[in-house]
């Protein structure tokens, strides 16, 4: 049998098959473009995820037995604002989750509406990146468009309909949007009053294991599937990507260093941060979980090596930045499209502080590579106050390919890195979905005990995390200091 798992990521859709012992027989991967008509604008044509996704498919299916696919799943990335009109044709180009042309309805939904009703509609605040302060901009920019608009979803929504013929998404995507009421697990009427929408154009909401339907029939046809294949909803890429790293027990916790970079805690209850600094989402297990996002995680990495040294050799600069001590005067902040947690702020950007003639290009590398991680440490530092005690994460993403930078992260978290034996994160969790949506596994904690395995742990150097501890003191003043002259440059 085979359980396949789509990812609907930033720069590319992944695809995998897995067995039901979880053995990857394939993996397909294909992109697709990214375009930024404006300044912080980031947008795509739902058009084109469609289209790879079917020649992905087609790739992926080319050497496996096509009688032995039993079920697909999804994962995607959150936040987009996709919209059909009343023939399913798209509106307009999607507006991606690291837009951040939304400041200004931000505002409105925060300060003149009020944290405090938005958090208690939403389990959370408004920020740049959700779904709802999009709604309202295509409102007030594009009143023709809004108005031509029935039906509202998420980017994995998108290829879940074009697939099954059924409008419909899952708690854990849903949280992003911020007009689901997280606690009670529906959409918030409040919400949707606030932004002139009606549930009849909302997706009909679900678990991220639950059966939606089956394959379209002229689908499975083209495809050479049984009709019989089951459609899951699958999940927000976070919360999918923790289950495809075994995140789904109370406390436990997960470091994602993808496009962006993100810690999770899963969790048996609701509850929120006394700021709303991390986000309160549902989880993919039908629970709930908390999460801090550095927006530029492994984007910083990809922008210094291929945009500032215009060169591909990730490794050669990696090598360099090896060879370069702790040192408490170079520092480089990652927030190169605004940030999240903790300073939720569009405007501010990424900035070198700290250089002198004794620097070199392998001192920058090593700079990038602690940046994010201390980003990442202020999203510790905010469970530490909740009372959440954090000794291992499990890691996944692109970035944790590298060796140094895991190293580097457990150094500055002081807490021990687990490798696992597959680092496919979203697609191989959408996989894991999958196989419990179809009746492999009874739950999602039950497949991933049975199909998760640490491969390799890499412990803390105290005498680093020591170092380490003293520079991350003189990281967390450095956005203070820099916060408003940020706001000028922008304005």
């Amino acid at each position: 049998m085979y359980f396949i798992g789509i990812d609907i990521g930033t720069t590319s859709v992944k695809m995998i098959a897995v067995d039901e012992k979880g053995t990857i027989a394939k993996s397909i991967s294909k992109e697709y473009p990214l375009s930024f008509p404006k300044p912080l604008w980031s947008e795509q044509n739902p058009e084109d995820w469609w289209k790879q996704s079917i020649n992905g498919f087609k790739e992926l299916l080319d050497s496996l037995d096509k009688n032995e696919v039993k079920a697909i799943s999804f994962s995607g990335q959150m936040h987009g604002l996709v919209t059909l009109d009343q023939d399913d044709k798209v509106v307009r180009p999607a507006i991606l989750w690291n837009d951040q042309r939304t400041e200004k309805e931000c505002l409105y939904l925060n300060e003149e509406i009020g944290q405090n009703k938005i958090s208690k509609w939403t389990g959370n605040l408004a920020l740049t990146g959700f779904t709802a302060p999009k709604i309202l901009w295509l409102k007030e920019n594009e009143p023709e468009n809004f108005a031509k608009t029935k039906k509202i979803m998420l980017p994995k929504d998108y290829i879940a309909y074009k697939m099954s013929g059924v409008f419909a998404t899952d708690m854990s995507d849903a949280s992003g949007t911020l007009y689901l009421d997280v606690k009670n697990r529906k959409w918030s009427q409040e919400m949707m009053n606030l932004l002139g929408i009606s549930e009849s154009q909302l997706p009909k909401l679900y678990e991220s294991y639950e059966v939606i339907g089956n394959i379209k029939a002229e689908l499975a046809n083209e495809l050479g599937l049984s009709q019989d294949v089951k459609i899951i909803i699958g999940g927000g890429d976070q919360a999918v990507a923790a289950v495809g790293c075994g995140i789904v027990g109370p406390g436990s916790c997960s470091l994602s260093l993808g496009t962006s970079g993100v810690v999770f805690t899963s969790n048996e209850k609701f509850f929120v941060d006394e700021k709303n600094s991390l986000h309160s989402f549902c989880h993919a297990n039908g629970k709930y979980h908390l999460m801090g996002v550095t927006l530029a995680a492994a984007a910083s990495l990809k922008w210094w090596v291929e945009k500032i040294n215009e060169t591909n050799d990730f490794d050669k600069l990696l090598d360099g930045a090896k060879e370069v001590k702790i040192e408490e005067s170079l520092f480089y902040l990652p927030y190169l499209m605004g940030e999240r947690t903790p300073h939720n702020d569009a405007n501010c950007r990424g900035t070198f502080i700290g250089l002198d003639l004794t620097h070199e290009r392998k001192h920058m590398t090593r700079a990038v590579l602690e940046g994010v991680a201390f980003s990442l440490r202020d999203t510790f530092e905010i469970m530490k106050k909740m009372g959440i005690e954090i000794a291992n994460v499990n890691i996944n993403g692109g970035g944790a390919k590298s060796r140094l930078w895991c190293e580097i992260i457990a150094d500055i978290l002081n807490v021990t890195v687990n490798k696992l034996n597959t680092n496919e994160g979203p697609a191989y969790g959408a996989a894991i979905l999958a196989s419990v949506g179809f009746g492999m596994f009874d739950t999602v904690e039950d497949a991933c005990s049975k199909l998760l395995k640490i491969t390799e742990s890499i412990y803390p150097s105290k005498d680093k995390s020591k170092l380490y501890d003293k520079k991350y003191e003189k990281f967390r003043k450095i956005y203070p200091a820099t916060k408003e002259l940020f706001k000028q440059l922008t304005d």
